[in-house]
């Protein structure tokens, strides 16, 4: 009798759910909107209702139920702490699964971007957190919940680095930096007076892409300025202290396998950030590493982890090649 995993990615934007048997071959796919309980209105009600829409579509036009479903892994943004991953485990309680895994995003990270299936994964999108896995099934994160953790290195936070760095030295006596000129130019502020009335017009009223900043960031470090340089060497230092935090919760007896993932990673330009984390984190935690950026679809560790889950075992190097084919035809046509 055949048997059936889901695997679920569920960002604060959209959510893929992928549909496989355990076998490793791909039936189904879909992408709706978000599932997080922190983007929607209603939250952790609102991720039941639609979550439980979606699944039961995918399941209902392959004619299965969640009873069909012998194992599934739910990578969800927003389980960050004890009580969101209890709530959300709750919620897939009653939409009907029973056997299966709920936990932050990133942890998919590492079942799609290692070879042995642990290790750690350092997110840096629009923001920040550190996740890891080690050789006895135990799983950690630190970081994730804001600037009080020291989530200091995400996009978000560096776009805002870039305007600082510009006003202090406007008005604070802070160190030249070229990045004001252009940020001036690029704003459009007439004279010193307007800069405030900028910012609050374009930056904090969402008028200048964060993105473009930290591009700009990146270009200015490479050309040499001391100042970007080191905001990206201190947004380094940050994540490697959440990393090297994670390493002395884990258990892992060889090379630990570390995962970039995330945007801001996967687009740096300058090398500033990821020299200065790889120097904080052998320094801190005085292990041996490996370093990759995520260059899949996080969503195959969600199939990987559902997979492992119902098979016992991680599955081969035949098998993952297979999926990932699978995922990214997929995510082609989205």
């Amino acid at each position: 009798m055949r048997k059936y995993v889901l695997g679920v990615d569920g960002g604060n934007t959209k959510t893929d759910y992928f549909l496989y048997d355990s076998e490793g071959l791909f039936v189904d796919a879909m992408r709706s909107g978000t599932c997080s309980h922190e983007a929607l209105k209603d939250s952790y009600a609102g991720s039941f209702r639609v979550m439980k829409e979606d699944i039961e579509k995918i399941l209902s036009r392959n004619q299965l139920s969640p009873h069909d479903i012998v194992a599934s892994a739910f990578g969800l943004a927003g389980v960050d702490v004890p009580h969101q991953k209890a709530s959300l485990e709750d919620v897939i309680r009653r939409i009907g699964f029973s056997h299966f895994v709920v936990a932050n995003d990133g942890f998919l990270g590492i079942k799609a971007g290692t070879e042995s299936g642990i290790g750690v994964c350092s997110i840096n999108g629009t923001g920040t957190v550190s996740v890891g896995i080690d050789d006895r099934g135990h799983y950690i994160q630190v970081g994730g919940i804001g600037s009080i953790s020291g989530d200091e290195a995400g996009g978000a936070f560096l776009a805002r680095r870039v305007i600082q760095v510009a006003y202090d030295e406007t008005y604070r006596y802070g160190q030249p930096t070229t990045l004001t000129k252009e940020l001036i130019e690029r704003m459009e502020i007439k004279n010193r007076q307007d800069f405030s009335n900028q910012v609050s017009l374009k930056f904090i009223g969402g008028k200048i892409d964060r993105t473009e900043l930290v591009k700009m960031l990146f270009r200015h470090a490479n050309d040499g300025d001391f100042i970007a340089q080191k905001i990206l060497a201190d947004a380094g230092e940050a994540m490697a202290r959440s990393v090297a935090g994670c390493m002395s919760e884990l258990e892992i007896d060889n090379t630990v396998e570390i995962v970039l993932a995330g945007s801001v990673w996967a687009k740096a330009t300058a090398p500033h950030m990821f020299n200065s984390f790889c120097d904080w984190v052998e320094r801190l935690s005085k292990r041996h590493c490996s370093y990759h950026i995520l260059n899949q679809p996080p969503a195959i560790g969600a199939v990987i982890w559902a997979l492992e889950l119902a098979n016992g075992k991680r599955p081969d190097q035949k098998m993952k090649a297979m999926i990932l084919d699978s995922i990214e035809k997929f995510q082609e046509t989205r």
